[in-house]
């Protein structure tokens, strides 16, 4: 891994001339990521199983930044869909620079009711997903031989346990943050980067109805993290989008095998 100190702001923070996959990326955390690496120069792939979505996001995001932002359809408990989509990245920008494994479920079913197919789907989309895309990116990157990086998006249930019904959620999530320290002393070598974000609750287009609720009803949520955030308000998805784009950055060159906690200082 090369040394940056000599370069500037600017330039530890340009993506032009890399490409990069985001998972999961029609709406939420997903698009909000690929706004921000479009914006910082990157070529961006969106892939959803919700294809016309993606493709609507690809569009917006292309006219604003005149980036080369494309879609695919993507189903992240499919082996062979990630695949594929690795292969579309590769022969549609000629490399593969940048994967965010950001595609997951949640599930809010209490424990005794928690049936295995249930916790089997969670997992297979969640942290098998995240397997997937990682090998898959990485299989390419250590082909070309000039590195690259791999961002997983984990949770606060990745790092702690939370409210009642997160078995599964929280079970796939803590797997997210294993993964990320086993990758990054496996493709260490390879000069890929394997780092990860642990988001606590994040406002999305899903979820801005709470942003109009009053300060007694968010701090009496049950929902994990609504209420407890130590910054005066609950997150929003370009929090969680700008802290991948640092960690796909070279600001972020010396790291790799961390999971950055993004959720207001609540696990504090």
């Amino acid at each position: 891994m090369p040394d940056v100190s000599n370069r500037s702001i600017n330039e530890l923070i340009s993506l032009a001339g890399r490409s990069a996959v985001v998972t999961g990326a029609a709406w939420g955390l997903g698009k909000a990521t690929a706004r921000r690496l479009a914006e910082a120069g990157a070529a961006v792939l969106i892939a959803d199983i919700d294809e016309q979505a993606a493709a609507a996001t690809a569009g917006e995001l292309s006219e604003r930044y005149s980036a080369d932002v494309s879609f695919a359809c993507l189903d992240a408990a499919d082996s062979g869909s990630i695949a594929a989509v690795a292969d579309l990245a590769e022969s549609r920008f000629g490399k593969l620079d940048i994967w965010v494994n950001n595609a997951g479920i949640p599930s809010f079913t209490p424990l005794l009711d928690l049936d295995d197919a249930e916790f089997d789907n969670v997992l297979a989309i969640n942290l098998r997903g995240s397997f997937v895309g990682a090998r898959e990116a990485a299989r390419r990157m250590i082909a070309r031989g000039q590195g690259g990086v791999i961002v997983n998006v984990a949770s606060l249930a990745g790092v702690m346990g939370i409210s009642e019904g997160q078995a599964a959620y929280c079970s796939s999530k803590h797997g997210v943050v294993g993964l990320t320290r086993q990758l990054s002393i496996e493709l260490g070598a390879h000069g890929i980067r394997v780092l990860g974000v642990a988001p606590g609750f994040s406002l999305t287009e899903k979820t801005m109805f709470i942003a109009d609720w009053d300060e007694e009803t968010i701090r009496n949520c049950p929902i994990p993290g609504i209420g407890a955030s130590r910054l005066g308000r609950v997150g929003v998805a370009d929090d969680i989008a700008r802290a991948i784009l640092f960690c796909a950055s070279d600001l972020a060159a010396f790291m790799t095998g961390s999971t950055l906690l993004l959720d207001g200082g609540v696990a504090a």
